[in-house]
């Protein structure tokens, strides 16, 4: 009885694993091509496909032949979509080994083994959260196919800020949405309060720069009325000094008239004694 295909990932007898695409006879020892199918075992199609682009070994270029047989068998035999397959199995058989021979030295000959071997792919449809975590992938390496322009590193760290978030209100539910709602009230009300405090500390700064002003016009008008009233009593000496100069002058002035009507009043005494 023929059991379960384990190389070709089927654990139960008849079940069928995904679609394959077999290359039969190719012209390279089995041990080389395992060396490259190691590589793209369980890789989604489009990362295999790249991976044996750039491998440098001769026999990668059968191996994705058969890597592009098998998509093309899934999306024409079994109507799946090319960007949901993966590499579930590849193996590669031993084929048929041609024998030849190599003269040597002293007549004898040398046997040349030509080997052969069999290349199997399988692909198969990836889970549904595989397909999630591959299509967030392509869309972080910008667009759907994989080749737009990169997120920048702080971009990318936005956007797995922003899920983490997202993802940590989802769980929280609705206590933690109003546990928010009242943060960002009290958030506003100390901001009220902090708004307050600086209205008043302008008011108050206003305030002190009023009353600095007016100290200011308030000197000024003082040092105003300082000089005004030195000016006054400098006045005032002024005409006092005038008026003792005055009374002084009239003073003489009668003086000396009193004197020459008295020295007149002698000398006709004079004359009048003469006479007599």
């Amino acid at each position: 009885m023929t059991g379960p295909k384990l190389n070709e990932m089927s654990f139960v007898a008849g079940e069928r694993s995904g679609t394959k695409a077999t290359a039969r006879y190719v012209r390279s020892s089995a041990s080389k091509a395992r060396a490259v199918l190691d590589l793209i075992r369980g890789l989604d199609v489009r990362s295999a496909d790249e991976v044996l682009q750039f491998t440098d070994r001769h026999i990668a270029r059968d191996v994705r032949k058969v890597l592009a047989s098998a998509v093309a068998n899934a999306v024409n035999n079994d109507d799946q979509d090319a960007d949901e397959l993966f590499v579930i199995a590849c193996f590669a058989d031993e084929g048929p080994t041609l024998r030849r021979f190599r003269p040597r030295a002293r007549g004898r000959a040398t046997r040349i083994n030509k080997r052969s071997c069999h290349i199997t792919v399988i692909v198969a449809r990836m889970s549904d959260e595989r397909l999630a975590i591959i299509q967030a992938r392509q869309e972080r390496a910008g667009g759907s196919t994989g080749r737009g322009r990169p997120q920048s590193s702080a971009a990318s760290r936005r956007a797995r800020v922003e899920r983490s978030r997202r993802k940590a209100a989802e769980e929280a539910g609705d206590a933690t949405a109003s546990e928010i709602d009242e943060a960002t009230a009290e958030a506003a009300d100390d901001q009220g309060v902090v708004d307050a405090t600086a209205e008043y500390a302008a008011d108050a700064e206003e305030a002190a720069e009023d009353a600095a002003a007016e100290a200011d016009v308030t000197d000024a008008d003082v040092a105003e009325d300082d000089t005004e009233t030195d000016a006054a009593v400098e006045g005032s000496a002024s005409d006092e000094d005038t008026t003792d100069q005055t009374t002084d002058a009239t003073a003489g002035a009668e003086g000396s008239a009193i004197d020459e009507a008295q020295s007149d009043e002698e000398n006709q005494r004079a004359d009048e004694e003469d006479t007599k």
